[in-house]
């Protein structure tokens, strides 16, 4: 029986904690704004591994607590990307365990691997400008989403015209465009457009709920626990 500690309990929370309990694993610590200062490594190694899907602003520090209480940590927090290198190299630094991923879908994570094929693809002809569509329920904090962020970057990584994203229409050519929604309860939805003056090419996700970013964040905290180092969705569903 895997020994979970969350470290945030809001709807993402919530989903895992449902999936860890059908999976016969046992939920040991619940961790949510009101009672953060129960995060001790005196707690945290009650727990096997920690799944992290809290606010931008604490996920460093909750990140920095599990390695220091030795156990592995799984994250899905966005919007703070800007210590995430720092993070990584202190994983590696203290032969830690580190898993992260903007999305935990397996079915975005099959859509990020068609985006980069398309983008090679795509490179060949420049009549065509990319662009990226993210649609949220209103009560999601970063914008743009760190899924449409991802695919902006993997766009620019593999087209020789594009060097930067903005957030809102395009502006100069080398960039990629992405467009911000928030609408009503939208567990999320992104679109990666082609467009041309002859016609469009669209690739599309749509999340119908948030169960499948909960099961994937599930079963990389299975995959995951025994292993050292930094991990993400790729190594966990050979994509490569």
């Amino acid at each position: 029986m895997m020994k979970i500690a969350l470290l945030g309990y809001g709807k993402m929370g919530k989903e895992v904690e449902k999936i860890s309990i059908a999976k016969h694993s046992q939920i040991i610590l619940k961790v949510n704004s009101e009672n953060s200062s129960i995060i001790t490594p005196e707690q945290l190694k009650k727990a096997d591994i920690a799944i992290e899907f809290s606010r931008p602003e604490v996920a460093f520090q909750n990140v920095i607590k599990c390695f220091e209480a030795g156990i592995p940590v799984v994250c899905g927090t966005t919007g703070w990307q800007s210590e995430l290198e720092k993070v990584k190299q202190i994983c590696l630094d203290g032969d830690h365990t580190f898993f992260y991923a903007r999305n935990f879908s397996i079915g975005v994570n099959i859509f990020f691997h068609l985006n980069k094929e398309l983008a090679k693809i795509m490179d060949l002809y420049t009549s065509y400008n990319p662009s990226v569509k993210e649609i949220h329920h209103i009560h999601k904090v970063d914008s743009p989403s760190g899924t449409a962020i991802q695919l902006a970057n993997d766009i620019i990584g593999r087209m020789t015209g594009k060097s930067a994203w903005i957030n809102g229409p395009q502006e100069t050519n080398n960039q990629v465009s992405i467009e911000s929604l928030r609408e009503d309860e939208v567990p999320g939805t992104h679109l990666v457009t082609y467009h041309s003056s002859i016609d469009d090419i669209v690739i599309t996700h749509e999340a119908h709920n948030r169960e499948g970013f909960a099961a994937g964040a599930f079963l990389a905290a299975e995959w995951v626990i025994e292993k050292k180092g930094i991990f993400g969705m790729s190594d966990l569903l050979q994509l490569y």
